[in-house]
């Protein structure tokens, strides 16, 4: 591409985004952050995401600008010769393409894996489904639905209470986290092997995965787990106790730790009681040990028993709204927020998770309008 661009661990990949939505342009910013070069390639209404809000800054949803920095668009209409011949070509010249259509989607723009791979064979191509590729197929791809038939809505919630949806599309997410995985692992064995592959990620074996203890709980135990509110299936305390001014998660992951949050509690007896002095006493008699940390805890505001417990070394925390969490980030030297790009379209955006020594990430390029680029990268690709 013509602009001069920083460097990072992916500098020199081409990605060809077909992707929309959150799980494939989450992955692939990500990628771009590491320094790959990514093309968005839009239909001519854009990204979905561009049209939902609020809310927005500078009339462009925030939603669209959370997952698309550093990268450039294209808007294509594959129905279109002269479009889907732009298509095929950026296809043929990167090292990775991504895409989230329904499975089959793109085989009669052969733009497909079997037809992009016998142009470009050492292609590493992404593919994003919902279902996968066999009966669940024609399944859409929403979250929602994944998160309800995987069985994450069986277990939040209050006990008596209906099922709840997580706060966020949590597994398009995850599955873009694989996404990301599979593709470098992809890229590292072309390097070694000369050879490109298909990566496939579907969001209900994503879910299945990101379920950890709860599907190992049922597939290697035959347990069905069901809904507990905040508390832990296996650990107690590990949930929101009151105190006098609001709730405290309050955490004791093993006997030490909870020796040490009696020594705070000025409770030195419990444990030493049979019925709380290891985890598995606790947690089955978690009934009897709640009230009584609760009385102490009550004594005591939240942000009183938040800094003597953590000065303590026992896990605590206040319950923050996410203006909350930025702060705390913020105090802690974490720099959650950077500017993405320069001038009058740079715009505020959240720290890529992931800190390199020598190749950090960048943050040129802010989230792009439609067929921002389109005229550039179709010079480039008919220049050679």
């Amino acid at each position: 591409m013509t602009e001069a661009r920083g460097g990072g661990p992916l500098s020199g990949v081409l990605i060809a985004d077909f992707s929309r939505i959150l799980a494939g342009p989450y992955a692939t910013m990500l990628l771009a952050d590491l320094g790959a070069e990514v093309i968005k390639v839009e239909g001519p209404g854009g990204d979905d995401t561009r049209t939902w809000m609020p809310p927005v800054r500078d009339d462009v949803s925030t939603y669209y600008l959370g997952v698309n920095r550093n990268k450039r668009s294209i808007a294509l209409d594959l129905k279109s010769p002269e479009d889907l011949a732009v298509a095929r070509a950026l296809a043929d010249r990167a090292d990775v393409m991504i895409e989230n259509l329904r499975p089959g989607g793109l085989h009669r723009f052969e733009l497909d894996y079997e037809a992009v791979s016998a142009r470009n064979p050492g292609i590493v191509y992404a593919s994003i489904s919902g279902f996968g590729t066999g009966a669940g197929a024609a399944y859409p791809g929403y979250d929602l639905m994944v998160q309800a038939i995987s069985g994450l809505m069986s277990l939040t919630g209050d006990p008596d209470g209906p099922p709840y949806r997580a706060g966020i599309s949590v597994f398009d997410v995850m599955a873009g986290l694989h996404a990301a995985i599979g593709i470098l692992a992809a890229l590292h064995h072309r390097t070694e092997s000369g050879r490109g592959q298909h990566v496939e990620v579907n969001l209900l074996s994503s879910a299945l995965s990101g379920l950890v203890n709860h599907s190992s709980g049922y597939v290697a135990g035959g347990v069905v787990p069901y809904r507990m509110g905040n508390a832990h299936p296996s650990l107690f305390p590990y949930e929101p106790l009151p105190t006098a001014d609001g709730e405290l998660i309050v955490i004791a992951g093993n006997d030490g730790q909870f020796r040490r949050l009696c020594q705070v509690l000025d409770l030195p007896e419990l444990p030493d009681d049979p019925r709380f002095g290891r985890n598995q006493d606790r947690t089955a008699n978690r009934d009897e040990l709640r009230p009584l940390l609760v009385e102490r805890l009550r004594t005591r505001t939240k942000d009183e028993w938040f800094r003597e417990l953590l000065a303590a070394g026992v896990s605590c925390a206040p319950i923050n709204t996410i203006d909350g969490g930025v702060a705390l980030a913020e105090e802690l030297g974490l720099r959650p927020v950077v500017t993405v790009g320069e001038g009058p379209s740079a715009v505020p955006g959240v720290r890529n998770p992931i800190s390199f020594s020598e190749t950090p990430a960048r943050y040129e390029l802010p989230p792009p309008g439609l067929d921002e680029h389109g005229e550039e990268i179709r010079r480039w690709l008919t220049s050679d």
